[in-house]
């Protein structure tokens, strides 16, 4: 039995997870992925939102507000990349115009500080390469850009160290309630790969099905929170995945604008935006598309050359030759047309962090304080004796001055081995996101806590090594190590024995 169990291990459920953490209870957080971040979480555009957009009086305006001023501490606590850079919100008419001033009185009402509407020649002045065409901007001086991947990996590991389990490759199939006891019966399946972490101690062979007890249940499972929810409640949600899709620029390109440049927004979202990013990329998009399937996350010619002409209208002479590479990611638009952060009605101790699309990057912090305050004011705990709030990530040898990568040679040789040549990224580093807690199992693992991999190149040179780099570390044989999931097998065999390579 345990006493709360959280279902998705994305940047929402991780944020619960180490909130509490801080509390003496055993928490196991359940992912169905074989990785923290491989949903919604993993691809967004890293932007922290001032909290303009959101309508006042809403959860979405309350926790985007919250997150947004919990980023910068946390982010000097927790040991992940943020950079308060400012955003823009580009009129290129009167109409704009009009729009501009809605958002300006939003975005006061929401408490948005040193929220300003400034002329053509100050949006030039901040931002040279925008459109002659701009008559005016929407300036939030208080929205950031910061890493998605090691935000949520921060949160994950800090609950993990704290005490809380990690079951991976792990998906719900049933829940049900035990009406005399009140707990929850949840019953799971795992795949290839999956495995149970507790803080000195891995179990991972796991049986194909198992069933675990919990007193309560927390539901952020992303686009199939739905699901989820409607296995224990008669008062059915629905989501719809919302698909974007981004262009990825070398860093070449990273200076073409310093602050996040967004278009007026429609009623499908924010638009396409041209953003850096902390690690010195340019981004464009997304575009807006309501989909079906809730894996749909392939990218299509038509979209991308949309989202690329969309960004042409932000600036003139936006650098499409340097586009390195696309993704695309799903946002859980839900019908209840707000997050969903409550205990369901019909179903005691089972609670909803559901419906999370945007501003839910930025909304994540204030969320995970939401949500475990609803859950300690019903079932009290005692503080944990020993909680730890801070967290040191892997260093970064690409960043650090010549004087810290000395002293880090000097500890470990490794760090002076580059593997991947793009991001330069060392064996050390590498290694470090393996061994370290809830460390990496998988190449995409490897990759969005060190970015091996993300380079121009795409991994093309540093693959081969990175999957040595897994074998010696974790006694995975070659043929095991997957991209990302369970099925994303990069090695079938020998090519020497007939098999196919």
């Amino acid at each position: 039995m345990v006493d709360v169990l959280i279902i998705g291990a994305g940047v929402t459920g991780a944020a619960i997870a180490r909130e509490l953490a801080r509390d003496e209870r055993t928490i196991l957080v359940v992912e169905k992925e074989l990785d923290v971040c491989e949903g919604t979480s993993k691809a967004n555009s890293g932007i922290a939102h001032a909290g303009f957009d959101a309508k006042p009086g809403t959860l979405k305006a309350q926790m985007n507000v919250r997150g947004s001023r919990m980023m910068e501490q946390l982010s000097k606590e927790l040991d992940f990349p943020y950079r308060k850079n400012g955003s823009l919100v580009l009129a290129f008419h009167e109409e704009d115009l009009k729009t501009l001033e809605e958002l300006l009185e939003r975005g006061r009402r929401n408490g948005v500080e040193d929220l300003r509407i400034i002329t053509a020649e100050e949006v030039r002045a901040l931002e040279p390469n925008v459109s002659e065409q701009v008559c005016g901007a929407l300036y939030a001086p208080t929205g950031a850009i910061i890493d998605p991947f090691l935000m949520n990996v921060a949160f994950a590991e800090n609950a993990f160290v704290n005490g809380a389990d990690f079951l991976f490759g792990a998906k719900v199939s049933h829940i049900t309630r035990n009406q005399e006891t009140g707990s929850y019966t949840v019953r799971i399946r795992t795949v290839k790969g999956a495995r149970k972490e507790h803080y000195g101690q891995n179990a991972a062979a796991l049986p194909a099905e198992l069933t675990i007890e919990a007193r309560t249940v927390v539901n952020a499972a992303g686009v199939y929170a739905d699901e989820i929810h409607n296995l224990v409640s008669a008062r059915k949600i629905h989501i719809t995945p919302r698909r974007g899709q981004y262009l990825l620029m070398d860093k070449a390109a990273g200076g073409f604008v310093s602050a996040t440049v967004f278009q007026c927004p429609t009623a499908m979202g924010k638009g396409v935006l041209v953003t850096p990013t902390v690690h010195g990329n340019l981004l464009v998009g997304p575009d807006s598309e309501n989909i079906e399937e809730k894996e749909g996350t392939n990218t299509t010619a038509a979209s991308l050359s949309y989202v690329l002409s969309r960004a042409g209208l932000t600036a003139d002479r936006l650098p499409a030759r340097q586009v390195i590479t696309s993704f695309a990611g799903l946002r859980a638009h839900g019908d209840v047309g707000d997050f969903l952060l409550e205990e369901a009605e019909d179903a005691p101790d089972f609670y909803d962090a559901a419906c999370i699309e945007s501003p839910g990057l930025t909304s994540a912090p204030a969320i995970g304080e939401y949500m475990a305050q609803l859950i300690r004011e019903k079932h009290p705990a005692p503080a944990r004796p020993h909680f730890d709030g801070t967290r040191r990530g892997t260093p970064c040898v690409s960043m650090a001055s010549l004087e810290e990568r000395q002293k880090l040679i000097e500890q470990d040789p490794a760090y002076a081995n580059v593997v991947c040549r793009c991001e330069l990224v060392t064996e050390g580093e590498i290694v470090d996101a393996i061994t370290r807690p809830l460390g990496a199992r998988t190449l995409d693992g490897i990759k969005r806590r060190v970015r091996a991999g993300m380079g121009r190149c795409q991994a093309g040179f540093c693959m081969p090594r990175q999957m040595e780099l897994l074998e010696e570390q974790t006694g995975l044989a070659p043929e095991e190590i997957v991209k990302s999931g369970a099925d994303a097998f990069i090695l079938f065999g020998e090519s020497g024995k007939g098999v196919s390579v």
